[in-house]
């Protein structure tokens, strides 16, 4: 079985900055990608970031230049520094990744159970 587990959440000001983590552990052959996605109350969940086992990139246009994504493959961890965060940001952050627990296996997809992150103005 695999978990997701995030941390880090929390509540800052406009303006200010916080750092997730997420860890996988379990029964794990190889993570492929693994990112960050968000829901606010009312809204669908969305992606954030994404980082491939190789360090590619994708970032949602709202988040371009102020959160970084990253990611420590030898520990199957992701990072996100968010900096300069708005009201908007204001979400529960769920941790993902794309992995197998076997080698001939197919590929899963494995959500963490989410951390509050709440931007005041």
């Amino acid at each position: 079985q695999v978990q997701l587990v995030e941390s880090g959440g929390g509540l800052v000001q406009a303006g200010g900055s916080l750092r997730l983590s997420c860890r996988a552990s379990g029964s794990i052959f190889s993570i492929n990608a693994m990112g960050w996605y968000r829901q606010a109350p009312g809204k669908q969940r969305e992606l954030v970031a994404v980082i491939t086992s190789g360090g590619s990139t994708n970032y949602a246009d709202s988040v371009k230049g102020r959160f970084t994504i990253s990611r420590d493959n030898a520990k199957n961890m992701v990072l996100l520094q968010m900096n300069s965060l708005k009201p908007e940001d204001t979400a529960v952050y769920y941790c993902n990744a794309i992995l197998k627990v076997q080698l001939w296996g197919p590929l899963q997809n494995s959500w963490g159970q989410g951390t509050q992150v709440t931007v005041s103005s």
